[in-house]
C-alpha cells in the first residue's frame, strides 16, 4: 500500500519557468541584450542556473564568468520567486485527492531549500507538504537516491511503500534506485528526452491522470465512506 507520494518540484508540481526566465532576462536587459522568449528556456528549466544561464549567456560551469553569472541570476530569482510561478492544471485535485486517502506527500527537488521551501509556501502549500527535500539537504542531489531515502526518513515510511513522479530522466533514475515506483510526466520540461524511454512504472501526460494511473495500480487506500452513507 502506498503511503507517500514525492513530487519533483520544477516540471512536475509547478511551472516555475516564466520566474526563471525573468531572472535571467533581467540579466540580459541589463547589460544592453535583448530578453529571449519563454520558449528559449523552458526546455532547460529543469536544470536550474546551470541550464537557464547556458542558454541565455552561452557559457557552461567551466566559464571563468560562470559564478559571478550564477550568483546574480540566483539573487534576482530570490526576490520573484513566485512572480508567475503556478502550479501545473490538475496538481490541486491531485493532492486533495491524495489527502482524502490520507496519504502524506512531500517535495524532493534539486532545487536548493532556500528557494523551494519559501515557493512551496507561496503557493500556498507550506503546511500541507510533509516534507521539502531541497539540492542542498542531503549533500546528495538526483539522480542519487539519498534525497528519496531522506524523504522517507523524514516522515517515517518506507521507500517500497512511496511513489515519486518526476519530469526528468535523472528523477526516475533515483527513484527506481530508492525501490520506489516511479511516474514520469510528459507535459513537463523534458530537456529534450522522452519519457517512455525511462523505465518508469507509468508515464502520464497530465496530472487529471496521477490518480487514475495510481488507483489502477492498486497502490493508494479507497476513501473512506462520508456519514451520508451510513
Amino acid at each position: 500500500m502506498t503511503k507517500a507520494v514525492f513530487f519533483d518540484l520544477d516540471g512536475t508540481f509547478a511551472d516555475t519557468a516564466p520566474d526563471l526566465a525573468h531572472a535571467a532576462n533581467s540579466m540580459r536587459r541589463s547589460r544592453g541584450m535583448a530578453p529571449l522568449p519563454i520558449e528559449a528556456t523552458r526546455p532547460v528549466t529543469s536544470l536550474g542556473a546551470r541550464g537557464v544561464i547556458g542558454v541565455s549567456f552561452g557559457i557552461t560551469p567551466d566559464h571563468p564568468d560562470y559564478a559571478g553569472l550564477r550568483e546574480e541570476f540566483l539573487s534576482l530569482y530570490a526576490v520573484n520567486l513566485c512572480r508567475e510561478t503556478r502550479l501545473f492544471p490538475g496538481i490541486a485535485e491531485a493532492l486533495d485527492a491524495i489527502e482524502a486517502r490520507h496519504v502524506k506527500w512531500g517535495i524532493v527537488t534539486n532545487k536548493a531549500e532556500r528557494f523551494a521551501r519559501p515557493l512551496i509556501a507561496l503557493l500556498g502549500y507550506g503546511g500541507r507538504a510533509a516534507c521539502v527535500i531541497g539540492g542542498d539537504t542531503t549533500g546528495k542531489i538526483k539522480p542519487d537516491p539519498e534525497p528519496l531515502f531522506a524523504a522517507c526518513r523524514e516522515i517515517g515510511v518506507r521507500p517500497g511503500e512511496c511513489i515519486y513522479v518526476g519530469d526528468d530522466e535523472r528523477d526516475i533514475v533515483a527513484g527506481r534506485a530508492a525501490g520506489m515506483k516511479t511516474i514520469a510526466v510528459e507535459y513537463g520540461y523534458l530537456n529534450g528526452g522522452a519519457p517512455v524511454t525511462w523505465g518508469a512504472d507509468s508515464v502520464i501526460r497530465h496530472p487529471r491522470e496521477l490518480l487514475d494511473c495510481i488507483q489502477i495500480k492498486g497502490t493508494l487506500p479507497p476513501e473512506q465512506a462520508s456519514d451520508e452513507t451510513k
